[in-house]
């Protein structure tokens, strides 16, 4: 009786064994499906690429001084409009042009700013993600343009000059398409050379809140 049973079950393990290697296969031989979901380092880069934006600025201009004449930085308001492409997660090209306004006690002067910035977003890498998604972005960034002066009460030797920016801020990232920014900016424009004081260049202490929609 003992041998039967031993010779059935030798019978059926082959045809079991056989069954099982299609399956295994099937197993194996299933595609990935990449992740696009908050958890991917570069979900945001591929899905939203291109954004546009705009932003309220707040600046504090520099005092000035030479041989003969002293003069002193008022505050000003301006807007910017940003156009941008996220190239990765963590980097994106962006050009903005803004409405400056420059104010000093003895005069003061108009232009028409345009830049390109190179922004680095310190977004936290897959592994190290403690959230599903991350929505607290820090940020850093430098940018280069020009400048379309028109000066008042005052006359200036250049009505175009180079413009370098410094910034550093926080964006607040809400879902996929809508950001808040909060930032810094330290923009130094090359003197336009006034006749009222020598050797002046006009810089900046400048304060932004902005949005971004992403698509």
């Amino acid at each position: 009786m003992k041998a039967k049973i031993l010779l059935v079950l030798l019978a059926i393990f082959p045809c079991v064994a056989n069954a099982a290697i299609p399956y295994r296969t099937e197993q194996i031989n299933m595609p990935v499906i990449p992740s696009v979901t908050g958890t991917d380092d570069q979900a945001l880069a591929r899905m939203r690429r291109f954004y546009v934006g705009g932003a309220y600025d707040f600046s504090m201009w520099n005092n000035g001084a030479d041989d003969t004449v002293s003069i002193s930085g008022k505050n000003t308001s301006s807007f910017d409009a940003v156009v941008g492409f996220r190239a990765f997660d963590i980097f994106r090209i962006e050009a903005n042009y803004m409405r400056m306004s420059a104010k000093w006690n003895e005069f003061e002067m108009t232009g028409d700013v345009a830049m390109l910035n190179a922004i680095f977003d310190a977004r936290i890498g897959n592994l190290y993600r403690l959230f599903y998604k991350q929505r607290m972005v820090p940020y850093v960034g430098i940018g280069a343009g020009i400048s379309w002066n028109s000066p008042e009460n005052v006359h200036i030797d250049d009505k175009i000059s180079p413009v370098l920016a410094a910034m550093a801020g926080l964006s607040v990232e809400m879902g996929q398409y809508f950001a808040l920014d909060l930032g810094y900016k330290y923009i130094y424009m090359f003197s336009p050379k006034f006749d009222a004081i020598s050797d002046f260049a006009p810089a900046a202490h400048q304060f932004r809140v902005g949005a971004r929609i992403h698509f």
